[in-house]
């Protein structure tokens, strides 16, 4: 029955216009409105009950636009990175992780989606996540929406798969069959010192854009087909903890792992709360 309620209540997002929606609240997010500005921050932080006493500026009156208030940074020293081969690159709540299954990836209870899928198709990069380990993480609308690096890592690649903008909330999640192989999302491949990594940004109704601290803005503009952008003669190199992207509204992001790489934190569960820099997990 869960699953049922769960589908029909996903059931009106296949009728809204999620691409003008998205399209109006980037315009909203990114204008100079003054007070009314002010006022949507506002409302935003006390509806959403945002730790403000933790960003770098934490004055809400301040911030000339939405989005520059939604990707606020932090205070330095707010978010220690523990000792850990891999931290948590982002604020938010845990959704799934474990064991890829083949090629498939848990989303929720008879949903799951392939590592070919999420990554636009490419077999070859997703052969190296065959029988390996990933993790999906939620960015609710309170959390903080940069998204920081879980290793020490070089940037091989970058590819723009576009798709759905459904929402990526946990309902959502349950109710919409591969929705994170469905929506729009930014496709990010490292090299680590424990092999290959991806981290991909998965965008959703709403978010006006995802960005990339190497490219800038990826979207808009939204492009009617794959595009990817080849990184190895560059020698792009982000540090444990440095930040690599960040979301204009809240999204989700999803990590993949070789076999026999990562052990997770013990202490991981679906639906717990995590920040950035907690220990997300060690070397098998």
């Amino acid at each position: 029955m869960a699953l049922v309620s769960d589908r029909l209540a996903v059931l009106p997002q296949y009728l809204l216009p999620k691409r003008a929606l998205t399209r109006f609240a980037g315009w909203v997010a990114g204008g100079r409105w003054g007070g009314l500005t002010t006022w949507i921050v506002r409302d935003f932080v006390t509806r959403y009950q945002v730790n403000m006493a933790e960003a770098a500026n934490p004055d809400p009156a301040s911030y000339p636009s939405f989005n520059e208030f939604f990707t606020r940074a932090l205070k330095p020293g707010a978010r220690p990175l523990a000792d850990a081969d891999w931290v948590c690159p982002v604020d938010g709540a845990i959704s799934q992780f474990g064991p890829i299954a083949g090629d498939q990836i848990f989303q929720a209870k008879g949903h799951g989606y392939s590592t070919t899928a999420l990554v636009g198709g490419d077999a070859a990069l997703a052969a190296h996540f065959a029988k390996g380990e990933f993790a999906t993480i939620y960015l609710s609308p309170k959390d903080y929406h940069r998204i920081h690096m879980p290793c020490d890592g070089r940037l091989r690649r970058m590819t723009y798969v576009p798709g759905d903008l459904f929402s990526v909330n946990p309902t959502t999640a349950r109710g919409v069959p591969g929705l994170f192989a469905r929506n729009e999302r930014v496709v990010c491949v490292f090299d680590t010192a424990y092999g290959p990594m991806v981290l991909t940004l998965v965008g959703a109704t709403i978010v006006g854009s995802m960005a990339t601290t190497w490219h800038g803005v990826v979207n808009p503009p939204r492009r009617p087909d794959v595009q990817s952008w080849d990184y190895t003669a560059q020698d792009i190199r982000l540090k444990q903890g440095e930040e690599m992207g960040r979301f204009l509204l809240g999204s989700t992001v999803v990590l993949l792992f070789p076999a026999n790489t990562i052990r997770f934190n013990p202490g991981w569960a679906p639906a717990l709360p995590v920040q950035l820099g907690q220990a997300m997990g060690q070397r098998a």
